[in-house]
């Protein structure tokens, strides 16, 4: 239990810290981690809470070993994660590609900052492409969800672990610095879900059982594809289960502006200035970004004339919402490359400009 008694009692939280109580709150035996602004309070608050529940914590002397740890810890079934940010993230993408084809229920938390490169410790949107194509080898998808505001942080932190463990499949929060960073009120609830059941192929020791053996290796090309298409029809039930989204103003729209992540909060309030100023103008939020919601998109596009996606990079996400709209509808960017997201006014003007 948690020395201090934070369950349903409303709190300021920063949400570094009410991620890493989240975790607490979810089970997580093991936390292995390696500092790297704008996420270390995570890694601070995990290295005394978790000695002091009696649970795994490793300062790692880098990335590529604390998520390697990870991916170790989870083989035997316990609850694991790790958490880093951009140019470390990237350092993880090769074991990251090793978890899935594993099936290991490892969640990462990936708190972005501004790149290319070393970057800033400024917030970003830049890691959309990081986290949902992957920079690991072959084909893999990793289940990616994308709070919005402090509570989601806590939320969205219980429901990575519950679905890393369901599909065992790894599972990443994306939150950005500003998430990271500010304080909101926040409950924490206990965790809701029922336990999964790892114990017909976590590597426990053999001892009055057949041994088990965790591997991606498959020397047959045959063999290797049958793997693959099982991987991805575990990714369509995924898919078909766990899509999640938020819109608003969408019945009547004739535009709809979708954002993901904190950014989102200043598009819906955009979204409602439009509307003061008889603008028809609708907002769409994915908050799991794999899945990405490409159906409930594909079927507003049968009846809107424009997507607006609004972004803090270069323009990555609007990618998928072409792809879900297939031409019926045209898809334009409002966006700002690394930074705090354009204001109400600025997304309320920039939209009239394009109208």
């Amino acid at each position: 239990m948690i020395t201090e008694d934070i369950t349903n009692k409303k709190v300021l939280s920063k949400g570094n810290y009410a991620i890493a109580k989240a975790s607490i709150l979810a089970g997580c035996d093991c936390y292995f981690g390696y500092p790297i602004t704008p996420q270390s309070e995570i890694g601070e608050y995990m290295s005394g809470k978790m000695q002091e529940l009696g649970r795994a914590y490793v300062s790692a002397e880098s990335e590529l070993a604390a998520i390697s740890m990870t991916l170790g810890a989870c083989s035997t079934g316990v609850k694991a994660m790790t958490s880093s940010s951009s140019c470390a993230v990237a350092l993880m993408q090769e074991t990251l590609s090793y978890a899935t084809a594993d099936e290991l229920p490892l969640v990462l938390i990936s708190v972005m900052r501004g790149g290319p490169g070393l970057g800033n410790i400024y917030p970003s949107q830049g890691d959309y492409f990081q986290a949902t194509k992957g920079g690991g080898n072959g084909d893999y998808k990793l289940i990616v969800l994308a709070p919005s505001n402090v509570q989601e942080c806590v939320d969205l932190t219980y429901k990575a672990f519950h679905l890393a463990h369901k599909y065992r499949n790894p599972t990443v929060l994306l939150a950005d610095g500003l998430l990271g960073q500010m304080m909101e009120p926040v409950e924490f609830k206990p965790y809701p879900y029922a336990e999964i059941d790892n114990s017909d192929w976590a590597l426990t020791g053999a001892k009055n059982r057949k041994s088990r053996v965790i591997r991606s290796y498959a020397p047959l090309a045959d063999n290797q594809c049958k793997f693959v298409e099982k991987l991805f029809e575990k990714y369509k039930t995924i898919e078909e289960n766990e899509t999640e989204w938020e819109e608003m103003g969408t019945e009547d729209a004739d535009i709809i502006l979708v954002s993901f992540g904190s950014t989102s909060r200043n598009v819906k309030t955009a979204m409602k200035l439009c509307r003061e100023k008889g603008l028809k103008v609708g907002f769409f939020r994915p908050i799991t970004l794999f899945p990405f919601p490409n159906k409930r998109l594909n079927e507003l596009a049968s009846k809107v004339k424009k997507f607006i996606t609004v972004e803090v990079n270069m323009g990555q996400m609007i990618n998928d919402v072409k792809l879900a709209v297939n031409g019926k509808a045209s898809v334009e960017l409002i966006h700002k490359a690394v930074g705090a997201p354009p204001s109400p006014e600025e997304i309320q003007s920039q939209v009239e400009e394009l109208i």
